[in-house]
């Protein structure tokens, strides 16, 4: 038989029951990665009746909010940026899988700030990525996200991804 354990902030694994008997800490007698590293697999053994079973132990994933200038919150959608980058794209060189690799980049960079992150903040980590990808896409996506209203507005944003784009030179 195999039974999923699953722990979130600060449970412990100690404890496990024998399904057979219902006896507390069983006896880890092997561990293995399972599911591409995304599990492990440990082989327990309950020391009251000997009954052998397998557990998987998985990582709850803790989910990352976005906190909308509205002060409405939402979960983090990775299809969002993907569509909006590939609205910006349309017509562009910009290869499917390198807005998807963005989006995917952009979300670890969100969740390394914690489970909750502002939709500006979110934005701003696109017109990053975008910068070193196209930039035609990153001018349109800055117009959406910025709300241009004057050709003014794309002139201070070219030059400001021209700053970003221009190495410092080191003495």
């Amino acid at each position: 038989m195999h039974y999923v354990v699953r722990r979130g902030r600060g449970d412990s694994l100690h404890g496990v029951r024998c399904p057979a008997c219902h006896a507390v800490d069983t006896k880890v007698v092997d561990s293995r990665s399972a599911d591409e590293g995304a599990a492990i697999r440990r082989r327990r053994q309950c020391p009251e009746c000997k009954y052998r079973f397998t557990t998987f132990e998985r990582m709850d994933e803790v989910p990352l909010v976005v906190i909308k200038s509205s002060d409405r919150r939402e979960p983090f959608d990775r299809a969002k940026i993907v569509a909006g980058v590939l609205a910006a794209a349309k017509g562009r060189p910009v290869d499917v899988s390198v807005v998807e690799t963005l989006a995917e980049t952009v979300e670890e960079q969100m969740r390394l700030r914690g489970p909750e992150v502002s939709s500006n903040d979110v934005g701003l980590a696109v017109l990053e990525q975008l910068g070193r990808v196209d930039e035609v896409v990153y001018l349109r996506f800055a117009s959406v996200y910025k709300d241009f209203v004057a050709a003014a507005d794309f002139r201070r944003e070219l030059t400001l991804l021209e700053k970003l784009s221009t190495p410092v030179e080191i003495d």
